[in-house]
């Protein structure tokens, strides 16, 4: 059974057209990985699922409950949907536990008792205890991320979103958040990943969906679209993505 259904899925920005006639299925307790250039939809995607963005057409369904019904409470959806940014978007001003907290408290009503409970659990199954009273600022890039992915599984979602999320980091660093996201691949956690690590997306995806254009040009397993594309298109990119090294 598909966790998150999106049909016909269209969304411009004004005459450019960013995402066109789009449809995806997801299965529950699968990874999907987006691949493709920049510009050719993924984040955009990645954020009209979490109705970060307005869509302009289309239909899109999680737990069998569509959830781009402009009646929808917003808020509602994301307590379902967890989302990881490249950029981190932790709260400066605040310790990794209390950013961590924060969500649990706020959107599920928990009491700090038992919002500390799963921060400390948390904490400690991605070893990052020992940070647990520090600032972001001091903590590494990958640090960063990495706590970015705890709060984002703090609310224990049905479905999460990563995007992009080894971009903004050191190649030394990329591994340490990787294992991480295998991690919760080894869970049973519903992703959809946006990434540029062909060597990951191999290691994790179900399905690969080659973005092309707005649109879904290839979809398979690893083995059929990163190693055996049948596109020219999707040849042409995985060619780059392998010049680059990230293959």
């Amino acid at each position: 059974m598909s966790l998150l259904r999106i049909e016909n899925l269209r969304k411009s920005f004004g005459a450019d057209v960013v995402l066109r006639d789009l449809s995806l299925e997801v299965p529950e307790h699968s990874a999907t990985v987006l691949i493709g250039a920049s510009g050719s939809g993924k984040s955009t995607l990645l954020r009209c699922i979490n109705l970060l963005e307005n869509i302009d057409d289309g239909v899109i369904t999680l737990d069998g409950h569509e959830i781009s019904d402009p009646e929808m409470n917003p808020d509602e959806v994301r307590q379902k949907i967890g989302m990881v940014f490249q950029s981190f978007n932790l709260f400066p001003h605040m310790t990794v536990r209390e950013n961590i907290e924060l969500a649990p408290m706020k959107v599920q009503r928990k009491d700090k008792e038992e919002a500390r409970a799963i921060s400390t659990t948390l904490l400690k199954r991605f070893d990052l205890f020992e940070k647990a009273e520090q600032y972001p600022d001091r903590l590494s890039g990958g640090q960063q991320q990495r706590v970015a992915i705890i709060r984002s599984i703090a609310v224990n979602p049905r479905l999460l979103l990563l995007d992009e999320v080894t971009s903004a980091l050191d190649p030394v660093l990329v591994n340490e958040v990787l294992s991480s996201v295998r991690d919760l691949k080894g869970d049973g956690m519903t992703m959809v990943i946006a990434t540029h690590e062909m060597g990951f997306a191999t290691q994790v995806a179900d399905q690969v969906c080659f973005l092309d254009g707005g649109s879904i040009l290839e979809r398979g397993t690893p083995t059929e679209v990163i190693d055996n594309p049948k596109h020219a298109r999707t040849r042409d990119f995985i060619n780059r993505v392998h010049q680059s090294g990230r293959l």
